[in-house]
């Protein structure tokens, strides 16, 4: 229990003692993280009898409000509660957030992660009860309430081993077809569990890496490798017969994409599953081949989104596409990848969006620890890497996204398995040989969007500051979500002024992410 303080422990005890003396039971939740620090900051600790928990706030009634803080003193989801006033005091000083929730954006559709082999070996490592508060701690209430799932089709860089749904033991053809046991082992018990335990619907998005070697000109798995001409349609066949077997499991796809980062099968500085497209074969195949199947299939309310890969080859791309009528007939958004958004800035959505309104703009992937300088790619209690998503999802939220998905929901200590030493971080890490995991301040930082802003919330006008960034939201329940950050390494006050309600002051502490909310 080292970084625990004997305070800290005795609380803990007695807790543990009180609710085992009222419930009878070995399974305890509780508000509380069981800090630990390692060498960048401090996780909370979980396992089979002990897990923190986010109970959902309570309707307020008007005039009050609850404010969420996770900050890098290592407080996680401290609650606060208070009242607007007519005024704040005259001695008040701070800059000021104006709420105007009549005038309206987007609409959001969740947040999430991804259904990886590496993130189901991961998860079935544990035992029973840690496997199922892991899972909570993503998907249920008194989580942070995932509502998007991201499942590849086929393997990925985060397998164990090459392979897709059709690798060929002579005639190449489809008739060979079928799920791989990584799927019924890891990936689909999973997402069985998660739905069981969700309030909200589990959006599903399928994604394909690569096509089988012999559809493609490098007949392999990756490298620089396009798809065959005359596989046009076979490839679209593949996707349909994915969710042929998926129905059977009763699990339907609320989108595909178009398939996983396309420039990787370009520009190959990744060695991993991929499939090359250029803009001309990316749309002859959607518009000639795969949106049309997929609309006359029986998965015809599953979505299409095109692109699955960074912004940088927005807006050209996404214009090249829709000038061909077939193709745009087919497209319903656009899925984009966060990891070169240092080099394009963000304000390129508000292009795709001005082009492209009636879109679906999507974040489908976003990871620390791939840069080639991340020399240590497991950060445990990295507070840095929990301040880069919150900057990020702000950004993308006051730019049109209308949902943002985080990548593998769990990984293991080195930030795998990966067939091909993709090592990386996760939200959530796992000590198989403890029977323990580690919630990283990544995965609080996600927690203070994807609890709040429900599925339906429309995003609102805020004044901005330069002092902290913000997004605001009204509910489909009334409420209005108000994410604020701030960055720097000192506490600041904001005030918030609502002009149904009054004003407020908040002292947010350093380095500090805060999730406001009031009715």
């Amino acid at each position: 229990m080292r970084g625990w303080t004997l305070a800290t422990l005795l609380k803990w005890l007695l807790s543990i003692m009180a609710i085992m003396m009222m419930t009878g039971s070995n399974v305890i939740a509780t508000d509380d993280c069981w800090p630990r620090k390692f060498a960048y900051g401090t996780v909370c600790v979980c396992n089979s009898t002990y897990c923190d928990r986010i109970p959902e706030p309570e309707i307020l009634s008007v005039g009050k409000y609850a404010l969420y803080t996770s900050s890098n003193t290592g407080i996680r989801m401290r609650r606060s509660d208070g009242s607007f006033v007519p005024s704040l005091d005259s001695q008040w000083t701070g800059d000021e957030i104006d709420v105007d929730a009549s005038t309206t954006y987007q609409t959001i559709h969740g947040f999430g992660g991804a259904f990886t082999d590496s993130a189901g070996i991961n998860v079935m490592a544990l035992s029973p009860n840690s496997r199922l508060n892991l899972l909570k701690s993503y998907f249920a209430d008194d989580g942070i309430k995932y509502n998007i799932g991201r499942v590849p089709i086929g393997g990925t860089d985060f397998s164990t081993r090459k392979y897709t749904y059709a690798d060929s033991k002579g005639i190449p053809d489809l008739n060979n077809f079928d799920l791989a046991p990584e799927d019924v082992e890891y990936k689909i018990p999973l997402m069985k569990i998660a739905m069981g335990m969700a309030s909200d619907e589990i959006k599903l998005i399928g994604s394909a890496w690569t096509a089988p070697p012999w559809m493609k000109t490098n007949n392999d798995y990756s490298g620089i490798g396009f798809l065959k001409p005359t596989f046009m349609e076979a490839w679209a066949e593949y996707h349909l017969k994915f969710l042929d077997e998926y129905r059977k499991q009763n699990l339907t796809f609320w989108a595909l994409t178009t398939g996983n980062e396309p420039l990787n099968g370009i520009v190959p500085v990744n060695r991993f599953n991929s499939l090359g497209w250029t803009p001309m074969s990316h749309r002859e195949w959607i518009g000639r081949h795969m949106g049309p199947r997929l609309r006359s299939s029986e998965h015809n309310s599953t979505l299409l989104f095109a692109i699955d890969d960074q912004r940088i080859v927005l807006p050209w791309w996404m214009k090249m596409l829709m000038s061909d009528e077939q193709c745009a007939n087919y497209i319903d958004g656009i899925a984009v990848h966060w990891y070169l958004d240092f080099i394009v800035p963000v304000k390129v959505l508000n292009e795709v969006h001005k082009n492209f309104g009636d879109k679906i703009i999507m974040n489908t992937e976003a990871s620390q620890g791939d840069k080639p300088w991340d020399f240590v790619k497991v950060q445990l209690g990295s507070w840095a890497r929990a301040e880069n998503y919150a900057n990020n999802i702000i950004d993308d939220l006051n730019h049109w996204v209308q949902g943002w998905v985080e990548w593998n929901l769990a990984l293991d200590m080195k930030g795998g398995p990966t067939w091909v030493s993709n090592f990386i971080d996760s939200p959530i890490i796992v000590d198989k040989d403890k029977d323990e995991f580690y919630k990283q301040p990544m995965f609080y930082a996600i927690g203070h969007f994807s609890k709040f802003i429900s599925r339906g919330s429309t995003r609102i006008k805020l004044t901005q500051t330069s002092v902290v960034k913000s997004v605001g939201f009204k509910r489909p329940d009334g409420a209005v979500v108000i994410v604020l950050y701030n960055r720097r390494n000192k506490p600041v006050n904001i005030s918030i002024r609502d002009p149904q309600r009054g004003v407020i002051g908040l002292n947010l502490q350093k380095q500090s992410i805060n999730t406001l909310i009031f009715w």
